[in-house]
């Protein structure tokens, strides 16, 4: 009977351990600034831990050789500075600028001391922003006719994105950068229409955005394949709320982002009802390469199978993030191991100006013996914490995903983490606050076609809402064999 009254009270302990540890986490993201950042002060404290541990190793060992000391240069891990420009900012000198002239009157150009007229000797110029509320024209397409005793001639028109609609690229262009770079729901877009005099109804929008992803499905598919190029692809999902009427509730569905590197910069997203495995398997099944994602289970079947030319990269932020959150509970033993982390991302800082191969030159002989001390590390503190505690979950996704998390040490082309493709996520994170909801699943599959070219736009520093316009304008005509020119990352020398 004691010892099942132990069993229970052990059981009891930690499940009111981990639901106190959710609340806690629910609490500081709800109140406080989602950071995780660490201090100066910090790194030094966990400095002087790691170094207060190796002593005890070493007393411990009876007379070991001193080994190296792993936290020098810890106190050198100071924050850059930003430059601060002093004075206020010129003004963009590509905006459009109005001269006003302002003259003395007649009578104040004359001097009533000396009786002599005032000559100009100068001026003093200020400059100021003006802003011109946007507004709503109407296009008139006259198409002349001609004809004889036998035929009838009219003259053509160009082609529009949308057949017998009123709305022109412009138009067009507007709604959906409002919507998915702006995030701005078209019940908002609706009464902002409304302002200018004209009603536009947030149905025929949605319709208008529905037919403008079919349009350029085309040019998403040759997206697609730049991306699959990649010699890695960075991946991560989200959910999204999906009305579905045969439920009385919203379902979640899912919103994949696919990041290409560096010589393909397209951004594609994906939408699946449902997280299955059967989603990206579906969406990758072309691809062969390193996937760089976090530890998604459904991921797994992936990198088992030799055959299917997958291999996993591990994300070290995300690493970083399970220590971060065990912290509060356990600083003695989570704070060298922030520390370990900083300084391996203390090499990248050094190794992000580097080419690939000075690069992995750089990670083989600096960044490989932070890592070996980091693991034994967390082997030896595994056995002194409790595995379902906050600090036992950290070491065990360290441990399990160890190869996939130190591979970006053996090429240089690999990212230490995943956050250029977590931060493809906030547009979908911010945007869902405000329009909600997806209407449906076909909803979903607009939105991740139009939120692909608005990403790889802002990728490569193209204006989305130029880029919709002229692109809307001019795909209908433009050659299929050819469609790639008109990809963000190439469209803008194709103008020039």
């Amino acid at each position: 009977m004691v010892l099942d009254l132990i069993a229970q009270l052990d059981r009891e302990h930690s499940e009111r351990s981990k639901v106190e540890t959710l609340l806690r986490e629910l609490l500081d993201a709800k109140r406080n600034r989602k950071s995780e950042q660490l201090s100066t002060d910090q790194l030094a404290l966990f400095a002087a831990l790691w170094e207060a541990r190796q002593r005890e190793r070493e007393n411990a060992a009876q007379g070991e050789d001193d080994d190296q000391n792993p936290a020098s240069g810890a106190g050198s891990t100071t924050p850059r500075q930003k430059k601060t420009a002093g004075g206020r900012q010129t003004l963009p000198r590509h905006l459009k600028r109005e001269r006003m002239v302002r003259d003395l009157a007649d009578g104040e150009k004359h001097c009533g001391q000396c009786a002599q007229d005032l000559r100009r000797i100068g001026e003093e110029t200020s400059e100021r922003y003006e802003y011109i509320p946007a507004s709503l024209m109407v296009i008139e397409e006259v198409c002349l006719k001609y004809a004889c005793s036998c035929t009838i001639r009219t003259a053509g028109k160009p082609a529009q994105p949308i057949e017998k609609s009123n709305a022109g690229a412009s138009l067009l262009a507007q709604v959906i950068v409002s919507k998915f770079a702006d995030h701005l729901p078209l019940h908002r877009q609706e009464k902002i229409f409304r302002r200018h005099g004209t009603e536009i109804s947030r149905k025929t929008m949605c319709g208008w955005m529905a037919q403008c992803a079919d349009l350029l499905d085309p040019l998403y598919m040759v997206a697609k394949q730049v991306l699959f190029a990649s010699k890695v692809i960075g991946t991560d999902d989200t959910g999204v709320k999906v009305l579905d009427r045969k439920l009385p509730f919203a379902r979640t569905g899912r919103i994949w982002p696919y990041y290409g590197d560096k010589e393909h910069p397209v951004v594609v997203y994906d939408y699946t009802a449902t997280r299955q495995r059967a989603g990206p398997e579906r969406f990758l099944e072309k691809y062969r390469g390193y996937l760089q994602a976090d530890a998604y289970g459904g991921y797994d079947a992936f990198f088992k199978n030799p055959a299917r030319g997958l291999i996993e990269v591990g994300c070290m932020a995300h690493c970083r993030r399970y220590f971060h959150k065990a912290l509060e509970s356990d600083q003695a033993r989570m704070g060298p191991a922030l520390l370990l982390i900083a300084q391996l991302y203390k090499v990248e800082d050094r190794a992000r100006e580097l080419s690939p191969e000075e690069r992995l030159r750089l990670r083989q002989l600096e960044s490989r013996l932070i890592l070996d001390k980091l693991r034994n590390y967390l082997l030896e503190i595994q056995l002194e914490v409790l595995p379902k505690s906050p600090e036992g979950r950290a070491m065990r996704y360290a441990l399990k995903n160890w190869a996939a998390l130190t591979r970006y040490v053996e090429d240089g082309n690999l990212d230490i983490d995943n956050n250029r493709t977590e931060r493809t996520i906030r547009g979908i994170a911010v945007g869902r606050t405000n329009w909600v909801f997806f209407g449906s699943d076909k909803g979903g599959r607009t939105a991740a076609v139009l939120r692909s070219f608005i990403a790889s736009a802002e990728r490569a520093a193209v204006d989305p809402f130029t880029w919709f316009k002229d692109v809307l304008t001019r795909i209908a005509e433009h050659p299929i064999t050819r469609l790639a020119e008109l990809l963000p990352h190439n469209w803008r020398p194709v103008q020039a």
